[in-house]
């Protein structure tokens, strides 16, 4: 009987951990079809370069999730509040708001999604955003694993409106993301995203590596997290040293 019950116990310890890790998983996968918004934040304190400055930069992202015909799509939207250098010391004010509609493709055992980008000019300040409307494409690639997950965001994005002589755009970004899930919903993340300016001759690639605690909050699954981040590689000036990557983001 002792036996018994140790064997009992152990699948019930089992069973939740596994849907512990389930719920880690789904906080982290930015492919979940759950309402969400999320208040991020990166922090600059040093740059490559003559620029010995700081910068910072708040974001407010949300996606939300629809469904047309039996096609998932998931719309996220990112308006930044920016602090940057500038020649007169700094600037704040709003950057520009990004918006993506990713259509989910019913794949297996990698789950897909594409769609289009766009960019308004809602910047306050010439120094907090690129001042163009701007469009181009997102995709995105997850595997979800029994340890945590794997996968990538990619958009670009390019001007297509001349706007008050500011200067054209043409950017390329990758994000590769790994997280790996530990007990009571504490979790390892890597999820630094590689910058290429081609308008600029800017890049710069930088790896992460943080922690995370996601928890239920009633029915709000709520994630913590704060992610160091390190350029390990950058061509030209101006491009960040490293930086800090925290946020605290909400499913609904």
């Amino acid at each position: 009987m002792r036996s018994l019950g140790g064997f009992v116990l152990g699948i019930c310890i089992a069973a939740t951990a596994a849907r512990a890790d389930d719920v880690t998983n789904s906080a982290n996968n930015p492919l979940t079809a759950e309402t969400s918004l999320n208040l991020q934040n990166y922090y600059t304190p040093s740059f490559y370069g003559p620029l010995n400055s700081d910068a910072n930069s708040l974001l407010l992202r949300g996606l939300i999730p629809l469904n047309f015909g039996g096609v998932q799509q998931l719309v996220r939207f990112t308006l930044p509040y920016s602090v940057n250098p500038s020649p007169e010391g700094y600037a704040d004010g709003l950057g520009d708001l990004t918006i993506f509609d990713l259509v989910v493709l019913p794949t297996k055992p990698v789950l897909l999604a594409v769609g289009p980008l766009f960019v308004a000019p809602t910047a306050t300040d010439r120094f907090t955003g690129a001042g163009r409307w701007q469009a181009g494409a997102a995709a995105a690639a997850v595997s979800v694993q029994s340890w945590g997950l794997t996968g990538a965001l990619v958009t670009y994005q390019h001007s297509f409106a001349n706007d008050f002589g500011r200067e054209p755009t043409s950017l390329l970004t990758a994000q590769p993301i790994v997280f790996y899930n530990l007990p009571q919903g504490f979790y390892l993340r890597s999820s630094a995203i590689w910058n290429f300016d081609f308008q600029n001759g800017l890049g710069y690639i930088p790896v992460g590596l943080g922690a995370g605690k996601v928890m239920k909050l009633g029915k709000v699954t709520a994630n913590f997290f704060v992610e160091p981040q390190y350029t390990v590689y950058h061509y030209g000036e101006q491009v960040p040293h490293w930086q800090v990557y925290a946020g605290m983001n909400f499913q609904f």
